[in-house]
């Protein structure tokens, strides 16, 4: 129920307590409403440490809080997704999982509760979004975690099965006859789920959308007995061997999972706690208190004098000096100790030197006989149309005249 105060009561009904939140806005004879947000009541589980914890978040639950929005007759399914957190925090606990394929499934958390969380109510928030209208709704699960009695449970084995989603998995159904085949192979009393865990968190990679292929899940099951002569079988060397060249390793007990789940028995781990040596070390704590070093003296107020002189001299005038004689060394081999042209001269053959003078003098007379050459432009270079007229210019020269030795290009004067 809400209401604005001057326009009346605005009233919906659905199944579940809730309370909203509604701006109702008048507009051409028109009210508007908006759902701001809406908050449902807390809902308090009761899970065991040790014990896998499977909560399903349904649509069908959220889209009940939602107003009638589709005309009437008309089946509303409009794509819901769900966000998760720890109350007052940005994500889930470490131990807390949860995943939703489309916003068209329903969301699932689950995950092994901690010893270190028994009696310590944990509150998860639980944001729904519908993606058709941005509308929003909230609720809280408090997850309180009880303590088991037998936990944990010495004989752990963990399974892949190659043919599973995660999601899948968690089905009660699903879950249910996996534990059933188990209880079969393993005859146990007490037989419990312990954890279960995406291929996809353990490094595996995204298969791909060929035949229906799955992703991948470790199923951990705890029991009270030890493990079963058909669940050693994989750790005798022939199998080994077999897994090691990444071939099936042959397993009497297959037979009974094969129907509905593909197990990778190379993969299998199991974990005999009862065997396990402790590594802790108690840790001896003293007194707390450091043994004595003698009294604190501090340094005097009144600080001597220093002399840095001969600090000056280590660090500037000894390199200095050094850097004085390298240059008076490298000058002297520089500017006193040329030998001039007439030593070079000396040194040379004559008719090198003959040759040498020859062919200077021959290229000076080749340019000063080019400066003084007058001879008409190519008429290559001359115009042919009259700047002013337009009309055609003749040639300079005669048709007799001799122009194959001219020059294309003349030397810039």
């Amino acid at each position: 129920n809400s209401a604005d105060g001057n326009n009346g009561t605005v009233n919906w009904t659905t199944k579940q307590a809730h309370s909203y939140i509604i701006s109702r806005i008048k507009a051409v004879e028109k009210n508007v409403y908006t759902i701001l947000s809406k908050v449902h009541s807390d809902r308090n589980v009761y899970p065991s440490a040790g014990v896998l914890f499977v909560h399903v978040l349904e649509r069908e639950y959220f889209k009940g809080e939602f107003p009638p929005y589709p005309k009437p007759g008309e089946i509303s399914n409009d794509p819901i997704t769900f966000n998760t957190n720890l109350m007052g925090y940005p994500d889930r606990p470490g131990w807390l999982r949860y995943i939703q394929r489309t916003p068209y499934s329903d969301g699932v958390l689950y995950g092994s509760p901690t010893v270190e969380n028994v009696g310590k109510p944990t509150i998860i928030e639980i944001t729904a979004y519908n993606r058709r209208t941005f509308e929003t709704a909230r609720h809280n699960l408090i997850i309180n975690i009880m303590s088991a009695e037998d936990f944990p449970l010495p004989y752990q084995a963990e399974f892949f099965i190659r043919n599973m989603n995660v999601e899948e998995m968690l089905a009660s159904e699903v879950l249910g006859d996996f534990l059933g085949a188990v209880k079969n192979v393993w005859q146990p009393e007490r037989l419990n789920a312990i954890n279960i865990t995406s291929a996809l968190d353990r490094g595996g990679r995204v298969p791909l959308p060929i035949n229906d292929m799955k992703e991948g899940v470790y199923v951990m099951v705890g029991a009270d007995v030890p493990f079963s002569s058909c669940l050693r079988e994989v750790e005798n060397p022939q199998n080994q061997l077999r897994c090691s060249q990444e071939m099936e390793p042959v397993i009497t007990c297959d037979k009974k999972f094969r129907t509905q789940f593909h197990i990778d028995w190379c993969k299998i781990s199991l974990v005999d706690n009862t065997k396990q040596v402790s590594t802790f070390q108690e840790v001896i704590r003293g007194e707390g208190i450091l043994p004595d070093g003698g009294e604190y003296k501090p340094p005097s107020d009144t600080l001597k004098s220093r002399d840095y002189y001969s600090d000056f001299l280590i660090t500037l005038a000894v390199p200095s000096a050094i850097a004085l004689v390298l240059f008076l060394i490298l000058a002297y081999i520089m500017c006193c100790r040329r030998e001039g042209v007439e030593k070079r001269n000396m040194q040379t053959p004559d008719i090198q030197l003959v040759h040498h003078s020859a062919i200077q003098k021959s290229t000076k007379e080749l340019r000063d006989m080019s400066k003084n050459r007058e001879i008409a432009w190519p008429l290559s270079t001359l115009p042919v149309f009259h700047p002013v007229t337009g009309e055609i210019v003749p040639p300079l020269h005669t048709d007799s005249y001799d122009n194959t030795s001219m020059p294309l290009m003349q030397t810039q004067q």
